[in-house]
C-alpha cells in the first residue's frame, strides 16, 4: 500500500514536480532557505509556470468534483505540515496534490437562512446551483427544515449536475467515506426537507409521509440512474429483520424492504449488469462486465483511515474503481467524490484524524490525476464549509503540528497546542481559574480531543469562505470570489450540461 502520493515538492533544478512518494530521490533539505536566491528562484519558477500555462477552452468530456467535507483553509495548511513531517521535511514548504492546480478561487458558503452552512444546504448549492435552507437537501429556499408537505411539492425540487449529466448521456457516480445517504452525497440525487430522513425509521411517525433518502437513491428519477455508488451506510438499505453473520440486525429500516435487492432487480430490468459489493477485495476484483455497481462497505460511516482494516477500501481505492467503470461510457462521465470524515473528526475536535483524512483525500485526488487526461477532464476540488480549528502560536519550523504551539507558556503559565478549536468537546473545566494542563494528556492518541474555548458536545462549522482548486477545460472560470452555487453552473458551462449557458451554445 502506497503511504502517500499526495505531496508535491517543487524542484527548481527541473521544471517538473515530484511526488513525495519519490522520497528516496529527493534530498531531505532540497534548498537553502537562508539564501535569498532560493526565494527569488521559487517566485520566478512560479511566475514562469503560470505564464506558460495556456487557457484550456475545450469541452470537458469528463468532470470529477472532489469535496473535502469541512476542509477549511486552516485544515489544508496544517495537513501540509502533518505530511511533510512524515517524510523528513519541515512541512510548510510542500503542497497537497491539488494545491498545484493552475486556478484557485474562494466560495462563499452561507445558506438562505443561516450565515454558517451545514452540509445539506451547501451540498445543494454546489451540486444543483441553488442555495437552500439549512438542513434541507435538493429543495429551494421556500422549504423549511422538516416541511414534509413542501418536500412533496415538486415545484420546490431542484436537480443539478448528476441529473444534467445523465440527460446528456454521461455515466454518473458517487463516492464517499460517509453513509451514501448522508447530507453531502444525498444532495446529488435526493429531495428531502430534513437531512436526517435517511431511512424510513428516521421519518416522523405522524403526519404526511415523505420518501426517505435511501429509497430515493434506489427509486428516484436521478438516484436510480446513477451507475456507481460507493461508500458506507448499509443499515439504511436493509430491514431490521435481516441479521448479519453475528446474528445482529443487518439493517435499520422499519419497513421490510431490502433496498439492495431492489436496486439489483431494478438495474437488471433496465438491461444493465449490476453488482453489489461490501468489502475491499470484491471491489478491487470486480469483473469488467459489470457496468453498474453499488458498494456499501460498512453499517454506518466508513471507519477513519487510521482505524481501518484490510476489508475497508480507501478513498483512493474507491475513486480509482469508479473512474475505471465510468470511463467505459463513450460520452464521458460525472463523478462526485467526498472525503467526508474530515468533517466528523473536526466535530469531535480530533485534529489528528482530521489531518489524516485530509491527507487521504489528497491521495484520492492524486490517484484520479494519474488516470485522467486534464486536456478533456475538468477536475474541481473544494469544500462545503469550514470548521473552528485554529492554527496559532510561534512554534519553530519543523515542530510537530499536533504538538505545542511555542516554548513560551501563556500568561497563565500553562502550555497550549498549536491547533485548537473555538468550541467543542475538547473544552476542559477550569481549575482554580486556570486552564487544564495539556502536558498531562497524551497528544499522540488518535482520540485526543484538542482544546476548545466553548463547551459543546459537538464542535460547530465555521462561516468563512472555502478554497476552490481547478484544472482542465475552463478551469480559469473558478478564479476569484463567488457564491458557492456558482460552481455547478461553471462546471455545466465547461461540460455542456443543463439548460443554462454552455460553451456548446
Amino acid at each position: 500500500m502506497n503511504l502517500c502520493v499526495c505531496l508535491v515538492i517543487l524542484s527548481f533544478n527541473s521544471v517538473k514536480s515530484r511526488s513525495i512518494s519519490e522520497k528516496n530521490a529527493i534530498p531531505k533539505r532540497t534548498f537553502d532557505e537562508k539564501n535569498k536566491e532560493h526565494w527569488r528562484q521559487q517566485a520566478q519558477w512560479t511566475l514562469r509556470a503560470k505564464l506558460a500555462k495556456p487557457q484550456n477552452t475545450k469541452v470537458a468530456k469528463n468532470v470529477i468534483l472532489f469535496l473535502g467535507d469541512g476542509m477549511s483553509i486552516t485544515t489544508l495548511a496544517a495537513t501540509r505540515v502533518y505530511l511533510g513531517r512524515k517524510y523528513g521535511f519541515t512541512g510548510e514548504e510542500v503542497k497537497l496534490s491539488f494545491e498545484s492546480f493552475p486556478h484557485t478561487g474562494l466560495a462563499k458558503t452561507y445558506c438562505v437562512d443561516s450565515n454558517v452552512a451545514d452540509s445539506a444546504c451547501s451540498g445543494t448549492a454546489y451540486l444543483t446551483g441553488v442555495k437552500a435552507n439549512s438542513g434541507t437537501v435538493g429543495l429551494s429556499g421556500i422549504v423549511k427544515r422538516g416541511d414534509c408537505e413542501g418536500q412533496r411539492d415538486t415545484a420546490n425540487t431542484v436537480t443539478g449536475l448528476v441529473d444534467w449529466a445523465q440527460k446528456s448521456g454521461k455515466a454518473t457516480g458517487i463516492v464517499t467515506t460517509t453513509r451514501v445517504t448522508h447530507a453531502t452525497p444525498a444532495a446529488a440525487y435526493a429531495h428531502s426537507a430534513d437531512r436526517k430522513w435517511e431511512a424510513d425509521t428516521d421519518l416522523p411517525k405522524h403526519g404526511l409521509r415523505c420518501d426517505d433518502i435511501a429509497s430515493q437513491l434506489v427509486r428516484g428519477g436521478v438516484g436510480s440512474r446513477i451507475d456507481v455508488v460507493l461508500g458506507g451506510g448499509r443499515k439504511n438499505f436493509l430491514p431490521r429483520s435481516e441479521k448479519d453473520s453475528r446474528g445482529k440486525p443487518a439493517g435499520y429500516r422499519r419497513d421490510k424492504n431490502n433496498l439492495i435487492r431492489e436496486w439489483l432487480l431494478s438495474k437488471e430490468s433496465l438491461g444493465q449488469t449490476p453488482k453489489y459489493v461490501y468489502n475491499k477485495k470484491d471491489l478491487l476484483n470486480l469483473d469488467t462486465k459489470y457496468n453498474s455497481v453499488l458498494g456499501l462497505f460498512s453499517y454506518d460511516h466508513m471507519p477513519y483511515h487510521l482505524e481501518a482494516n484490510e476489508d475497508d477500501p480507501s478513498l483512493s481505492d474507491m475513486t480509482r474503481k469508479a473512474i475505471e467503470i465510468l470511463s467505459r461510457n463513450s460520452n464521458g462521465y460525472f463523478l462526485f467524490v467526498e472525503g467526508g470524515r474530515i468533517d466528523t473528526a473536526h466535530h469531535e475536535t480530533k485534529a489528528r484524524k482530521a489531518l489524516d483524512e485530509t491527507a487521504e483525500f489528497a491521495k484520492a485526488v492524486e490517484a484520479a490525476l494519474r488516470l485522467v487526461n486534464t486536456e478533456d477532464t475538468l477536475v474541481v476540488v473544494t469544500s462545503d464549509h469550514s470548521h473552528t480549528m485554529t492554527y496559532s502560536g510561534y512554534s519553530e519550523r519543523g515542530s510537530d503540528i499536533l504538538g505545542f504551539g511555542t516554548k513560551i507558556n501563556a500568561s497563565d503559565e500553562l502550555p497550549y497546542t498549536t491547533l485548537s478549536y473555538a468550541n467543542g468537546p475538547g473544552y476542559r473545566p477550569h481549575q482554580d481559574f486556570k486552564r487544564a494542563n495539556v502536558m498531562l494528556d497524551d497528544l499522540s492518541s488518535l482520540n485526543f480531543t484538542y482544546p476548545a474555548l466553548v463547551p459543546i458536545v459537538r464542535e460547530t462549522h465555521g462561516g468563512e469562505d472555502v478554497a476552490v482548486f481547478a484544472t482542465g477545460p475552463w478551469s480559469h472560470l473558478f478564479s476569484g470570489n463567488y457564491e458557492q452555487n456558482f460552481i455547478p453552473h461553471a462546471i455545466a458551462y465547461a461540460a455542456c450540461l443543463g439548460t443554462g449557458l454552455t460553451v456548446c451554445s
